[in-house]
């Protein structure tokens, strides 16, 4: 293990991390509501940190990351860059401590959504920025980490979707460098083409900027305590629109910028979660229909942003979900843990992985009733192989098995049962709201206890990181030489 190398790496990011809060402190000057020193500090901060790191280990040879060094860099950096991320809250957010920072700051970088601040249109313009950056850093971040990392450690199947993703008609892209930056311009792109759409309808320019960040990452963060409800109307529907494209593979955009059409339009993984999101949206607007007075186009227009930013795992709210009844509600919950496509910025379990489960249970039942013939399952044209079905069982063992014991815990920290399984819910799963009578008005999780908190925080880590990338670091043989 060269830890000089995942060092490195992790002071080049904490470099970033620091430029990426002058915007926040020109803005906090230009407005004029608190002192540019706040951000202005930090970023110092994080700048010369990151500088030091960076000349302490440049005496190292570079080379490629050992698979050992990938598991340690995606979960070290997921737990440390929200640590930098925290700092602003600390220093410009009266009464806010470690606990709160951290947590606002994981559930930024990770794009989970949730948050422990109440009146958030009183917040600094350069704090609400700074919501919006950090969710668009860990939005990027994740696809990269998914594109890059993940496929190689062999977890989850990604190494069957890296096969996939990167075949673009005969041509691959030949480096993870090339890569990162096909990435990199494709979710730029489209956040300025989501920003556009916002401003067009009305949006102001600073909800416009940190609303459109966080749409494209799925994060959740808003300017206002009431989330999406502010924005009701024709923007729900352009919300949901780039929402369903953030929760879909980058990659088939970069080979759709390049004049290649078909990989997207043949992904299983797109139709699938495509034909999902619309099943689930006319279940719910036919029970609401049935069961409410209200008008078809307010019902079609909640009901749809409302399945799609919780199938992206984005988690905005626009309406009172819990008001439909216990089958819309039910949906919802359902949906939140299918969530988007492998290397999107979506989370929690991914169309992916059920497809394969799905298919591998298609060719149990074929087996059983025909015992003599071969059945080999397949994903689209591509067959599943055994490493692939095994490391996808693996996934949703260990998934079903932290839900359930971050339940437990959560319980026994005081929080109502219904309390406990939605905070479980949300932070495995990334999604963002959690619902119960310690959930506030405005869906923040500030009167959670510091001990929930903490909990939430390792949930939202090793959702992210699809589970088992966090769980080998605890193995003792990951530490043998």
């Amino acid at each position: 293990m060269h830890y000089s190398q995942v060092t490195r790496i992790n002071g080049y990011l904490t470099v970033a991390m620091g430029l990426a809060m002058l915007p926040c402190m020109i803005l906090d000057w230009a407005s004029g509501d608190q002192s540019p020193f706040v951000f202005g500090e930090t970023a110092g901060f994080a700048l010369l940190v990151g500088v030091l790191v960076v000349l302490a280990t440049n005496n190292r040879r570079s080379r490629d990351i050992s698979t050992r060094e990938a598991f340690l860099l995606t979960t070290g950096t997921w737990a440390y860059l929200p640590l930098v991320g925290a700092l602003p809250f600390i220093l410009g957010e009266p009464n806010v401590g470690l606990t709160d920072a951290y947590f606002e700051a994981v559930s930024g970088m990770t794009t989970t959504g949730s948050t422990v601040f109440e009146n958030i249109e009183s917040l600094p313009h350069g704090t609400l920025l700074w919501r919006g950056i950090l969710q668009w850093l860990g939005g990027l971040g994740i696809v990269v980490v998914a594109m890059i990392f993940l496929p190689v450690m062999g977890l989850g199947g990604m190494q069957f979707f890296r096969s996939e993703g990167f075949d673009t008609l005969g041509k691959i892209l030949p480096r993870a460098p090339d890569i990162a930056r096909a990435l990199l311009s494709t979710y730029i792109l489209l956040t300025v083409i989501c920003w556009l759409c916002y401003r067009i309808l009305g949006m102001s320019t600073l909800d416009a900027t940190v609303v459109s960040m966080s749409t494209m990452s799925t994060g959740g963060f808003a300017n206002s305590d009431a989330s999406f409800a502010a924005f009701s109307g024709p923007l729900e529907y352009v919300s949901a629109v780039f929402m369903l494209l953030a929760s879909m593979p980058f990659i088939r955009f970069v080979q759709l910028s390049q004049g290649h059409s078909r990989p997207l339009w043949e992904d299983v993984q797109v139709r699938t979660y495509l034909r999902w999101t619309a099943y689930c949206i006319a279940a719910v607007v036919i029970w609401r229909l049935i069961h409410e007075s209200g008008d078809f186009w307010v019902v079609l227009r909640e009901t749809t942003f409302n399945i799609v930013t919780l199938f992206s795992g984005t988690g905005y709210s626009s309406a009172d979900v819990t008001g439909w009844g216990p089958f819309p509600l039910t949906v919802i919950l359902a949906a939140g843990l299918v969530g988007g496509c492998t290397a999107s910025t979506g989370c929690s379990i991914k169309i992916f992985r059920w497809l394969v489960v799905i298919e591998a249970l298609k060719a149990q039942f074929r087996r059983i009733q025909t015992p003599h013939s071969v059945v080999t399952p397949k994903l689209g044209k591509q067959p599943i192989g055994e490493d692939v079905f095994n490391s996808v069982i693996a996934f949703f063992a260990f998934f079903l098995l932290t839900f359930g014991l971050l339940t437990v815990a959560l319980e026994l920290t005081g929080l109502h049962n219904a309390t406990a399984l939605t905070a479980a819910w949300t932070a495995i799963a990334n999604v963002g709201p959690a619902y119960g009578p310690e959930v506030g008005g405005s869906g923040a999780l500030n009167a959670f206890p510091a001990t929930a908190k903490w909990l939430m925080i390792f949930g939202m880590l090793v959702g992210r990181l699809e589970i088992l990338s966090v769980f080998v670091l605890f193995t003792p043989a990951f530490w043998r030489t």
